[in-house]
């Protein structure tokens, strides 16, 4: 049986590990352990929790550094965060749910069931780097095109990562269901993954009171790596691209739902983790929700979120090794500069350590 390892490191404390003798095995996670919190710390981040899934059953899940300095709350497993575009695996899951349903075709042009010719114009004079050569003309764009970050230029033409467009997607998926992106989510994805901690908010949606009651605060860094409360942050619409807030628990019961087919087909998961193919046939370097790459002999399949002087994550799968990664912080200290235009996981020592202590060469 596959220990599970519950800890706040801050108050150098560990409970729920198995009375067992130590092993390679657990002395590997307790050496990860060890090294996430140097990160951590390395990178000023107050709170981090962290998740890790192997064959379907959680090998670890901790806390290190505190959800909240002032008041002296530790991390925990059981910490909510926002998970920022960690979302987007969720969303595109509800999208391939109704696709199977028969509701949602996501290769029909989003001109002819939403009022997306009026908002990609408008948006596309906007200074935003996110709206620099969207082209609107003819009105082409697909949901696939938005869910796969191919909406730039030339429509389906290449990569280029835009969260903007990616919200937008909520749009055509409520206008087929007559349903709020967020009720969606809850049906689709929390509910059948049992994901109990787990709920979106937006402008109109105030987060539950028991999760808003745990949230971490949330913390920006100062130039002498000082922590200080982040302030008010813009309410945003019911989007497809964030708004989702959870715990590394629950995410790893997302992990394990997903990959056991209880939220979608097979077939569906297979088409979310299968790089998207540009009008000339190339592969890209993302699918439907997920980051897409080779490295090092291994095929990864990832998502980050960052919220800047907020929030960041990271949720990482070796699909072949069934092996993956969940981290939550309340600071932006897990993100790093990934490119718009590329997959490069790589970049991140997080990620590293992770691939180091766990995965299979």
């Amino acid at each position: 049986m596959k220990t599970i390892i519950f800890c706040a490191l801050a108050l150098a404390t560990c409970s729920g590990v198995a009375a067992e003798p130590q092993t390679a095995a657990t002395t590997g996670v307790a050496a990860f352990l060890t090294e996430l919190d140097a990160l951590r710390s390395e990178a000023h981040i107050p709170g981090l929790s962290v998740a890790v899934v192997r064959d379907g059953e959680i090998l670890l899940a901790a806390g290190l550094g505190y959800a909240n300095i002032e008041q002296g709350v530790a991390a925990t497993a059981q910490t909510p965060y926002d998970i920022a575009s960690v979302t987007k695996p969720l969303s595109a899951v509800v999208a391939l749910k109704l696709v199977e349903a028969g509701t949602l075709d996501l290769d029909k042009p989003i001109a002819s069931y939403s009022d997306w010719t009026e908002f990609c114009q408008a948006f596309s004079e906007q200074p935003s780097i996110f709206a620099q050569d969207l082209r609107c003309e003819p009105p082409t764009h697909t949901l696939r095109h938005l869910l796969s970050h191919t909406a730039t230029g030339a429509p389906g033409t290449r990569f280029s990562y835009n969260p903007i467009l990616y919200s937008w997607a909520s749009r055509p998926i409520m206008a087929v269901t007559d349903a709020t992106f967020s009720s969606l989510v809850a049906q689709h994805v929390f509910a059948p993954a049992g994901m109990q901690q787990s709920a979106r908010r937006y402008r109109d949606l105030p987060l539950r009171a028991d999760l808003a009651a745990r949230l971490t605060t949330s913390y920006q860094i100062d130039e002498a790596g000082v922590a200080r409360p982040s302030g008010p942050r813009s309410r945003q619409g019911d989007g497809a691209a964030g708004g989702v807030i959870s715990t590394v628990l629950d995410l790893a019961a997302f992990d394990i739902a997903l990959d056991d087919g209880k939220l979608i087909s097979a077939d569906s998961r297979a088409e979310m983790m299968t790089p998207m193919r540009s009008n000339s046939g190339a592969a890209l370097d993302y699918g439907l929700g997920w980051y897409l790459q080779d490295y090092d002999g291994l095929s990864l399949v990832w998502h980050s979120g960052w919220w800047e002087d907020a929030a960041s994550s990271l949720y990482l799968k070796v699909p072949e090794q069934n092996l993956s990664l969940i981290l939550l912080a309340n600071s932006e200290g897990i993100w790093w500069h990934n490119p718009l235009d590329d997959a490069a996981v790589e970049q991140s020592r997080f990620a590293q350590a992770f691939l180091s202590a766990f995965a299979q060469r």
